[in-house]
């Protein structure tokens, strides 16, 4: 980091060292995720001591905080809208959405860090942070509105929250176009998931799963583990659960977890596959009924939305986890790889103007609204969320219905 020298020669803190600090920070948390960084290793990339990094923040949760209120204020500045009432709505919402999908390309990081990171911060910080959220989406809902009259405040609010996630797509994945072509994808499904209108009170053809009905066998203890541990994983993260906490949860007694599992990674990698075996046999499914690619991708949307509705968080954490080996790692890439290969392999079918890595980014814009509109408070308790996400993820994919 840049040092600034007095006049006599001493050297001074620069002005702005606190968000220097910062977008160092910002850096090595995407890299390597929250738990994964100490205040040692964010003080050394920014060339100063620990004791100095505590000058400008208290602890490495309050950087976290101070790192995400900086990226929403940057979007904030980014789509901001000129009080030009003559302005119509029309253009002031792809004035939004041109500004959205070049500061995404440029600045992947802004939105991953809350997407990742965010059960990491404090309550308070979460609770904040989620309240400037929720203007921020506020005010891109008011052009949507004006627009397009027909569409209710509530129905906007998870419009704008959809498309919010079709840009954070850019920092899911490590695929790249040129960033023209990546600027114009970005808005195209994010225009069309704008234009689509919410279903009201019905299922418009995507039923989700059966009602529950009370098991007459109970769960074995190893199932029950896997149970509770994709639970507590999506809902604290990796390392705020420990054995005794899972165990806990499934009324299973501390030493009796370690007879199922010899570590929380086994039991990680073990929960993982779980939820990969679910994906390939929805794939399965699909595959003995489909008679189109069209048929086959949307039944492939049915079923992803299905198991991510109660795994959305777990698919995320992989990355983050340094007691992962290296073949562990691979392995999960691998399968997802393959999973994200047969829908690209389907829309190119029937999207013949996409080539491979420009259907590979769009297919993950499509699974970024269903594993982030699943956690979002605002929108999950929506009654007809698990019909409304296969519509938008399609709206993504750009197929019309």
């Amino acid at each position: 980091m840049t040092t600034i020298a007095d006049r006599g020669g001493r050297p001074r803190r620069p002005k702005d060292r606190k968000e220097q600090l910062a977008a160092v920070a910002a850096k090595l948390f995407c890299e390597r995720g929250f738990h994964e960084v100490g205040i040692t290793d964010i003080a050394a990339a920014a060339g100063i001591t620990g004791p100095a990094l505590y000058r400008h923040f208290a602890d490495k949760q309050a950087i976290l905080a101070h790192v995400v209120a900086l990226a929403i204020d940057h979007l904030s500045a980014a789509t901001a809208l000129p009080d030009d009432t003559a302005v119509p709505a029309v253009e002031q919402v792809e004035a939004i959405l041109t500004k959205l999908a070049r500061v995404s390309v440029e600045r992947p990081e802004i939105s991953a860090l809350w997407r990742r990171e965010r059960r990491n911060l404090r309550p308070e910080d979460q609770q904040s942070l989620r309240r400037r959220w929720s203007e921020l989406i506020a005010s891109w809902a008011r052009p949507l509105r004006a627009a397009r009259p027909e569409v209710s405040e509530e129905d906007a609010t998870m419009l704008c929250w959809a498309a919010l996630s079709v840009f954070g797509s850019v920092a899911v994945h490590s695929t790249r176009l040129s960033r023209r072509r990546y600027v114009e994808l970005l808005v195209e499904a994010a225009r069309a998931v704008l234009h689509h209108t919410p279903a009201t009170g019905e299922t418009d053809g995507f039923a989700g799963e059966p009602a529950p009905v009370m098991p007459v066998m109970q769960p074995s203890r190893r199932e029950k583990l896997l149970i509770e541990a994709t639970r507590l994983f999506g809902e604290r993260g990796f390392h705020e659960v420990s054995m005794e906490d899972i165990g806990a949860a499934a009324g299973i007694s501390g030493p009796s977890v370690y007879r199922h599992f010899p570590s929380k990674t086994a039991l990680f990698m073990a929960a993982s596959a779980r939820i990969h075996d679910r994906l390939a046999r929805g794939r399965d499914q699909v595959a003995a009924t489909a008679k189109t690619e069209r048929e086959a991708l949307e039944g492939l949307v049915r079923s992803y939305v299905q198991v991510m509705r109660d795994c959305a968080d777990l698919l995320m954490i992989g990355r983050e986890i340094g007691a992962l080996t290296a073949a562990e790692r691979n392995e999960l890439r691998r399968v997802q790889r393959e999973y994200v290969a047969e829908w690209v392999r389907l829309l190119m079918a029937i999207r013949p103007d996409l080539v491979t890595p420009e259907a590979r980014v769009v297919v993950h814009m499509a699974f970024t609204i269903a594993n982030d509109l699943v956690r979002t408070g605002s929108v999950r308790r929506r009654p007809d969320l698990e019909s409304e996400l296969p519509a938008l993820m399609l709206a993504a994919l750009g197929i019309r219905r």
